[in-house]
């Protein structure tokens, strides 16, 4: 089903998902018999303008979003935004938007940048993840997490957070990065306000995928979307200088969708049909299980900082090494692809989709044969390369 090259581990999944074997054909049918035949009657004759919405339902599904509730574009970082600023929006006078020194450095960024921009005195407030519910107080526009930590796995309780910010009158904003396609999510039961995630990494969709973001239904046709582009307009082909939001789900569209792009996510997520998230997250949990005491028991000079309890983990699994870098670098030497976060974390991604426990068997033996001959104390894997 994926093209993963003959000998490789690929325990990355979580960073960039591979390459699913029927995107090639069928992108190249796009490229062909849509842009190359169709040229700009692509847009209407295959379906071009509907495709965010389309391919939106089709993520939706994984994260128990109701049909119509998911639009695709842009890239996360511009969903944060969006996301943030119609947050701040719907509870004027509260000026502390609160996250974790756990989340993804981006989404802390895009914050500040809209803080900096609206200088209105609004503040960026930050705490432990484990002390998130408590520091909720009335002050707390929005509740911004991302729900999976990108470096440890920690896994946040979604319905007890969502209920603790609606306790105190917050919005709630899950970034599902690293929940798609990897843990089971129901962003209906939960109640969230929005949601947003990338689709590059568990879904598959090829580096630089689409985003996503999602709104709850009974909000759609109010939200004020910050970022007013063309096509979230109700009627873009009007021309009309002023803007007025489209309906639902479509007013949090940007500019032109990347076509192409869409198209190859469109075809990878049809690996998905079909598929059980439970079953998804069951697979996972005994593949993780499996490599944790594999690990341990082979290359006991490894710290553990995931989280034990399997019910409190992520798809992925994290080592601290204080030479984790190079360890890294001598592993993908050997074909076992897995990254390095700083300081000092070896993080592996696990995907029932492409992986077993043969997998799992041999990519221990590797890291042992790493660290047992010190194989990471060669030169050449200590430079640093520009992404880790």
């Amino acid at each position: 089903m994926f093209h993963i090259p003959d000998g490789v581990i690929y325990l990355d999944g979580n960073s960039l998902g591979p390459l699913p074997k029927s995107v090639p054909e069928a992108l190249g049918s796009v490229l062909q018999d849509e842009w190359g035949n169709l040229l700009i009657k692509g847009w209407n004759a295959a379906g071009w303008m509907e495709q965010p919405t389309r391919v939106g339902d089709t993520v939706g599904r994984l994260i128990g979003a109701a049909p119509g509730s998911v639009v695709m574009g842009d890239t996360l970082s511009i969903k944060v935004y969006q996301a943030v600023a119609a947050a701040l929006k719907m509870r004027p006078g509260r000026k502390v938007i609160l996250s974790d020194t756990g989340n993804f450095p981006t989404d802390l960024y895009m914050v500040e940048g809209l803080i900096r921009t609206l200088d209105q005195g609004y503040e960026l407030r930050t705490v432990a993840p484990g002390d998130v519910t408590a520091a909720i107080d009335m002050d707390v526009a929005a509740v911004m997490l991302t729900e999976v930590d990108y470096r440890t796995g920690r896994m946040h309780d979604m319905g007890a957070v969502t209920r603790a910010a609606h306790d105190k009158g917050a919005v709630m904003i899950w970034d599902l990065a690293h929940s798609a396609g990897a843990i089971p999510v129901d962003l209906t039961a939960g109640g969230a306000e929005m949601a947003v995630g990338c689709t590059y990494k568990y879904l598959n969709g090829g580096p630089g995928a689409p985003a996503f973001i999602y709104v709850r239904p009974d909000l759609a046709d109010t939200i004020d979307p910050a970022l007013s582009g063309w096509l979230g307009h109700e009627q873009p082909f009007e021309f009309k200088l002023n803007y007025q939001p489209g309906a639902g789900i479509e007013r949090m569209r940007v500019g032109t969708p990347p076509v192409l792009q869409m198209a190859a996510l469109e075809f990878a997520m049809k690996a998905w049909e079909g598929v059980d998230m439970q079953d998804v997250r069951n697979a996972s949990i005994a593949l993780q299980e499996q490599f944790i005491a594999g690990v341990e028991r082979a290359v006991p000079q490894l710290e553990l900082v995931s989280p034990r309890n399997p019910a409190r983990r992520g798809s992925q699994v994290s080592f601290r090494f204080e030479q984790g870098y190079a360890a890294m670098q001598a592993l993908i030497h050997m074909d076992v692809i897995g990254d390095f976060r700083a300081p000092d974390i070896m993080r592996f991604g696990f995907t029932p989709l492409y992986l077993d426990a043969a997998d799992v068997e041999i990519a221990v033996e590797r890291i042992a044969r790493v660290m047992h001959d010190r194989l990471w104390d060669d030169p050449k894997f200590k430079t640093r390369n520009r992404v880790t």
